[in-house]
């Protein structure tokens, strides 16, 4: 029956190859188990109810991307956007607010990959302006785990210092960045994961967390959805803004459709012309996760950069998706071992994510002036006004200007003028 539905032979695999990238594929994206629940609860909302959340989103999309697509993408809360959420959103408006911006996003984006304007959208936004924002997201980020971590604090002279590197929470924080960074180095599988473990370890004979007296500190039932599931505010998300509302689904759009392309790409998915088949049903998928992920209490929901793990492992069917979704239902079942993993273990693992995210930089064309400036304000805003939003619009806004003063306004889409003028708006309103 599974060859037959996820037609393996004719993708030239087998059950157990699935199976195994399915599993590979689980623990490269695990991390986000602690690590999500933990940057959301500094927006105010429960951790054990969150990490449920994240659990059975994350199970949900993953499986019926699986079985609609076949192909071996998983999803979760994404990276980046959990944390334009908790500390760009939640701390103006609230978290339910902030989920109800997460829905109406995703609303927006399941219309958009229905109707096929995606596509157009994609020719009509400069590719530079993607790759900027997926940097600065990545600096922007990677900026939160240090502050999470204490390495870097806030200064009334000089605005930002270093921290006190000796204090245990901070030293701990140090000692997990390079023993993610040196697993990252070996290319071990799921380093993040185990990093974050290894480094809760570490906690228990530094004081710092409690050793666990029993198998029911590890092992036992999830937190009930009650306290988030359905907590949404739509006329509080209404009233936030435009270009925070744009910057959501930005973001999940051309992330998605970067990671669906670079992974197809490695898993030879793409056709003679570069395009991958059924994109519009992944895209699909990955919008209905960022409703259900909303509904039940979570930030985004988005196609994983780790699914590549998996592919790398041969994986090339739904199947491989399958078993990645039926972990995740089994992760719930470890719930309390999250509450042993301190703030200080994760927080590594966003400055890793922003080491990642950087990458986009090496695609941007820096020679040209008028495609440097806008992609460096938008790098530089995201961190500096501590805001995704604001970088993406400083990118729009300027993007058209200086291309218009160097005479070459032939080259700037229509749509992005329109951006630019949302952006206007979005910094003087």
């Amino acid at each position: 029956m599974l060859e037959e539905f996820f037609k393996l032979k004719e993708k030239g695999t087998d059950v157990r190859t699935e199976i195994v990238a399915g599993i590979t594929t689980f623990m490269t994206m695990a991390y986000i188990l602690f690590v999500n629940p933990d940057i959301l609860s500094a927006a105010g909302m429960p951790f054990g109810p969150v990490m449920t959340a994240t659990a059975v989103s994350a199970a949900f999309t993953t499986i019926l991307m699986g079985l609609y697509t076949n192909y071996p993408f998983a999803l979760a809360s994404g990276m980046g956007l959990n944390a334009m959420f908790a500390f760009a959103v939640a701390p103006i408006a609230g978290w339910q607010a902030a989920l109800g911006v997460v829905f109406i996003s995703g609303i927006v984006f399941f219309l958009l990959a229905i109707f096929g304007i995606i596509d157009y959208m994609d020719a009509a936004i400069p590719a530079n302006l993607k790759r900027a924002t997926s940097a600065g997201i990545g600096l922007f980020i990677a900026f939160i785990g240090l502050q999470n971590a204490g390495i870097i604090i806030h200064d009334p002279d000089t605005l930002l210092a270093l921290g006190n590197l000796t204090s245990p929470e901070t030293l701990l924080s140090v000692i997990g960045l390079f023993v993610i960074a040196i697993l990252m180095a070996l290319k071990v599988r799921g380093a993040m994961l185990i990093g974050i473990l290894l480094t809760t370890v570490i906690s228990f004979f530094m004081g710092i967390t409690a050793f666990p007296t029993g198998l029911g500190d590890i092992i036992g039932t999830p937190a009930g959805l009650g306290p988030i599931v359905f907590h949404l505010d739509l006329p509080g998300a209404l009233r936030i803004g435009f270009m925070t509302m744009f910057a959501f689904l930005f973001v999940d759009i051309f992330d998605t459709m970067g990671t669906l392309l670079g992974t197809s790409a490695r898993a030879d998915f793409l056709d003679e012309e570069g395009r991958l088949p059924k994109i519009k049903e992944a895209m699909i998928v990955d919008a209905i996760g960022t409703v259900a992920g909303a509904i039940v209490g979570t930030s985004t929901v988005t196609t994983y950069v780790e699914s590549t793990a998996g592919v790398s492992e041969g994986g090339r069917s739904g199947l491989t998706a399958v078993v990645t979704g039926i972990l995740f239902l089994a992760s719930l079942f470890i719930a309390p071992l999250a509450g042993l993993v301190p703030g200080a273990a994760t927080a590594p693992a966003l400055v890793i994510v922003g080491v990642l995210m950087m990458g986009g930089v090496m695609g941007i064309d820096f020679n040209d002036f008028t495609e440097a400036f806008p992609a460096f304000l938008t790098i530089l805003f995201m961190p500096l006004a501590y805001s995704i939003a604001n970088g993406i619009a400083a990118g729009f806004l300027s993007y058209p200007i200086v291309k218009f003063a160097a005479g070459r306004s032939k080259e700037v889409h229509w749509f992005t003028y329109v951006l630019a003028l949302a952006s206007l708006i979005h910094f003087i309103a």
